[in-house]
């Protein structure tokens, strides 16, 4: 497989392995979202001084308001992180 491929599995395996503790494999839990965070994202965490960052995360991934995040919600954080990270890579190498 390609990188791309190779990623596009990666996300989708991550999501997987984190919603399904709970028993509904479609969604993300708040209590999963914190532990996937916690556990592939420790630096997104450890960077805030927020301690109610999880939550504002939640609230703002839970595009629907149902209390879940789904994967199509996890894919646009993915993403929107992805391109923050982007941006300040390139900020800095123009440094």
């Amino acid at each position: 497989m390609s990188q791309l491929e190779t990623a596009m599995g990666m996300t989708i395996a991550v999501f997987d392995q984190y919603a399904r503790t709970d028993g509904n494999r479609q969604t993300l839990s708040k209590a999963e979202l914190k532990t996937l965070l916690e556990k592939e994202l420790p630096n997104f965490l450890a960077s805030g001084k927020d301690k109610n960052a999880i939550d504002k995360v939640f609230k703002n991934l839970d595009e629907n308001g149902d209390s879940e995040v789904d994967f199509k919600e996890f894919v646009i954080f993915v993403a929107a992180l992805t391109c923050c990270c982007h941006k300040y890579f390139e900020q800095n190498a123009a440094k």
